[in-house]
């Protein structure tokens, strides 16, 4: 099918109505000075009729329900599961819509190639959420990096505390997050760094620490090796998140300012509806994004041998 047109505002439908599209997809869609929140679909309906009403729009359930979104949407965002993201995307780039996705795109390769194998015959625009490449005080940092080249070894690290005891954090409750723990959760995003400054990752060892803790040891097509550190289950006290390139130049640190999820995922459905206007693929696209899933995978068999 052809990809629908964008010339006005582009019709973005909504497909979650979890903490993840309430906080961030729906406001900021809702908002948006070039695009339309055309609907939102839930899994549970009270969820979608609340979200929906509290944004002015039209909400939707079940198959039919998906249906009926994609064909008043030009584009779809996503905020549900990976592996219930990637045969719904499968979906809507069969039905013409250019995809904004959630991280990771699946959590098999076999899914995740499935998305990108159906947006490049629908020939259809797509973006995944990463958010640091996205939010004004990072995205720039990171292509400055790429740019200075040089790098000899990178430390990248991503703990949280999610199920810490007393949380009130809302995806706690998150089944597939409990299920794959930070390697899959936070590991898109280190990757999503990573990947530009240093080449794409040519060798994956992994390695188990405490409770879901995940090491990561890579070589990238650069030559540089990177370690990476990720979990979920921490204690409060262990919380962070921390980014370091060491080469010629010196040292370069993450700056702050990655936290503004609702100011990047705007610049992201810019960035989409720019693709979609202009046919130029955008970096983080879902092929990327099928390369993430690639190396999360390997990491993962890696660990089953551990």
């Amino acid at each position: 099918m052809t990809a629908h047109a964008a010339s006005g505002p582009l019709r973005v439908g909504l497909v979650g109505a979890g903490p993840w599209a309430r906080l961030t997809h729906a406001p900021a869609l809702a908002a948006h000075p070039g695009a339309v929140l055309s609907g939102v679909w839930g899994r549970r309906r009270e969820a979608a009729d609340a979200l929906a009403a509290s944004h002015g729009t039209e909400a939707y359930t079940g198959e039919a329900g998906i249906d009926a979104l994609l064909a008043t949407s030009d584009a779809v965002a996503f905020a549900v599961p990976p592996d219930v993201q990637a045969p719904l995307a499968v979906r809507a780039a069969d039905a013409g819509c250019h995809l904004l996705l959630d991280k990771p795109v699946a959590t098999t390769v076999a899914g995740a190639r499935e998305v990108a194998d159906a947006a490049e015959r629908a020939k259809v625009a797509s973006v995944v959420f990463c958010t640091l490449r996205f939010a004004e005080g990072t995205a720039g940092w990171i292509a400055e990096q790429a740019a200075a080249g040089g790098w000899f070894t990178a430390r990248a690290l991503w703990v949280g505390a999610l199920f810490a005891p007393g949380s009130d954090n809302e995806f706690a409750a998150s089944p597939w997050r409990r299920e794959k723990g930070g390697l899959w959760d936070v590991g898109p995003h280190a990757l999503s760094v990573l990947i530009p400054v240093l080449g794409d990752v040519t060798e994956v060892v992994a390695a188990r620490g405490p409770a879901d803790t995940t090491h990561l040891l890579l070589r990238h097509s650069s030559g540089a090796s990177s370690t990476v550190t990720l979990a979920l289950d921490a204690p409060e006290g262990a919380v962070g998140t921390e980014v370091e390139f060491r080469g010629e130049r010196g040292v370069s640190t993450l700056p702050a300012g990655g936290g503004d999820a609702l100011g990047a995922f705007r610049t992201a459905v810019d960035a989409l509806a720019h693709a979609a206007r202009t046919g130029r693929a955008h970096p983080c696209d879902v092929r990327f994004g099928l390369r993430l899933t690639e190396v999360l995978a390997q990491a993962e068999a890696g660990l089953g041998r551990t």
